[in-house]
């Protein structure tokens, strides 16, 4: 097979010394004339660049230059240059690609956020087609597992789903996920992901009861998470009547705020319902009289203006948000 890609060995013998590079010149990088802040490049790093610029500028298409693509990459693993000419090389040599992955994988367990490596992964999936689904799948949770908010990992695991499926068990992945951390919030954009694009699920609609279920049970659990909130949010997408006539969404509002505890994303919650037409009984205005303190401006009429007060008071970072929304309010008349 040609194009056999080598491991890095840890006695490097430079390239000039090695026989079958003999018959290239090597093309020094121009800076021109006067550079003002020169590059101090290591003497390994600026051979095999120049080297590899002998070899791109040729459009030499070979074996050893495709191990010259690998030493590179070994120096730079963000070279786009590199990469692309390795891409070259790999459909020119038909080199196996199975082979090719590995050799990205061992790349990525030292750079995993280089985006030019996920490129050249979803590139060498593309070519192998359905049969990397699997791989794919596994290589990104072992990524997942080391860091769970890898936005490159989370973003080549979608593509995998939408091109080359796997679909049937991510639900259940992204449950453990969430299991293992609930403010994880990467898992609840995953789970979101999978539920309005999966084609085994039905869509947002045939998924709401049980998803809301699923998120009330979370919320009830750590009410100071605002993943789970604003997922909850997310399950009534363009649905904003069934968002403020569905109970189940109020009462775990006034669940949250009667505890007098970690309430914030309730009460804001409850604003919001209130914004769109929602009406509150006495048992709210009572839950949230209790919740003013000696140092909230007084009583307002008004509940949604009363809720910004407090919000204003509980919320600092976003105190002038608060401002802004009582300010939005209508007039009471």
């Amino acid at each position: 097979m040609a194009g056999k890609i080598e491991d890095e060995s840890n006695d490097r013998v430079p390239l000039r010394l090695r026989p079958e590079w003999s018959d290239v010149t090597p093309i020094p990088q121009n800076n021109g004339p006067n550079p003002v802040v020169p590059i101090n490049y290591s003497e390994e790093f600026s051979e095999v660049m120049d080297y590899f610029r002998a070899v791109y500028f040729a459009n030499e298409l070979s074996s050893r230059a495709l191990s010259l693509t690998a030493e590179a990459i070994s120096l730079n693993a963000g070279n786009y240059t590199v990469w692309h000419f390795r891409r070259s090389l790999l459909e020119s040599l038909k080199v196996d690609l199975h082979v090719e992955r590995e050799f990205v994988e061992r790349v990525a367990s030292g750079n995993s956020k280089n985006y030019q490596i996920w490129h050249h992964r979803r590139w060498v999936a593309e070519k192998l087609g359905l049969e990397a689904r699997n791989s794919e799948l596994e290589f990104t949770k072992k990524i997942l597992s080391i860091d769970a908010k890898h936005y490159h990992a989370w973003s080549h695991r979608q593509w995998v789903l939408q091109t080359l499926g796997g679909w049937e068990d991510e639900l259940n992945y992204c449950s453990e996920l969430l299991a293992e951390d609930i403010f994880n919030n990467s898992a609840w954009n995953q789970r979101y992901f999978v539920i309005t694009r999966s084609p085994f699920l039905g869509g947002i609609k045939a998924m709401r009861e049980s998803e809301v279920l699923y998120t009330i049970e979370a919320i009830i659990s750590y009410p100071e998470n605002e993943s789970s909130w604003r997922y909850l949010r997310g399950l009534y997408k363009d649905e904003a009547t069934l968002y403020v006539n569905d109970t189940q969404v109020s009462s775990v509002c006034l669940k949250i705020l009667r505890t007098k505890s970690n309430y914030l994303f309730a009460l804001s919650t409850l604003l919001d319902l209130i914004c769109l037409g929602y009406q509150p009984n006495e048992d709210f205005r009572d839950a949230i009289e209790a919740l003013r303190t000696s140092d909230n401006e007084e009583q307002d009429s008004d509940i949604a203006r009363t809720i910004c007060s407090i919000l204003e008071q509980v919320d600092p970072i976003r105190v002038n948000y608060w401002v802004w929304r009582k300010s939005r309010l209508p007039q009471a008349a």
